[in-house]
């Protein structure tokens, strides 16, 4: 005797969106968390995006399991870095927020905000350490002394890596998507 195979269960496609839209969230929190972004701030900013719909706080608190000073604090933190927006329903009192639905603006701001917070800061501890070993500063003996002359060099190096780094960055994120594929063309013809 034969035994029937038993019939394929059928996938509930609400739950399957919820199940894949939660797996992004999670994994976007995990990757901010890399860039040195809070997992939170990150997984809301992930939420907003994939659900494509404008959420109120209440809303991301009870699909992240998160308390409200938590939801308030990072959604405070994405609306200054300028990638989701405030925004009010009519005749609803609360606030809603939604994400930037371009990806290329969006990375485009959160690389310009990373440049102003990260790079930006180096570059002028390098000016301001080479001021202080200069000649101005130190003596026209003490600069010449190989130490000095070493270190000076050293940040000349850096100063000028910086400095490149910023401009093609600049490039890069002042028309996002033309300077990808700018990049990407350099990119294949080199391989």
């Amino acid at each position: 005797m034969l035994l029937a195979a038993p019939a394929p269960t059928a996938v509930d496609p609400a739950q399957q969106l919820r199940t894949a839209q939660d797996l992004f969230i999670g994994r976007w929190g995990e990757m901010g968390q890399t860039w040195g972004i809070n997992r939170t701030m990150a997984e809301i900013h992930a939420l907003l995006y994939i659900v494509a719909q404008p959420q109120c706080t209440d809303d991301v608190m009870e699909r992240l399991h998160i308390s409200r000073g938590n939801a308030s604090m990072s959604l405070r933190a994405l609306c200054d870095w300028g990638i989701i927006r405030r925004m009010h329903k009519r005749g609803d009192r609360k606030e809603y927020f939604e994400s930037l639905s371009d990806v290329w603006e969006m990375f485009s701001i959160i690389a310009a905000e990373r440049k102003r917070r990260e790079m930006d800061p180096v570059l002028e501890t390098i000016k301001q350490c080479q001021r202080m070993i200069d000649e101005k500063s130190i003596g026209k003996s003490a600069a010449n002394q190989l130490d000095v002359q070493l270190t000076r060099q050293r940040l000349m190096g850096m100063e000028e890596f910086v400095e490149v780094t910023n401009k093609i960055f600049q490039q890069f994120i002042g028309n996002a998507k033309s300077g990808l594929t700018r990049v990407v063309k350099v990119l294949l013809r080199a391989f």
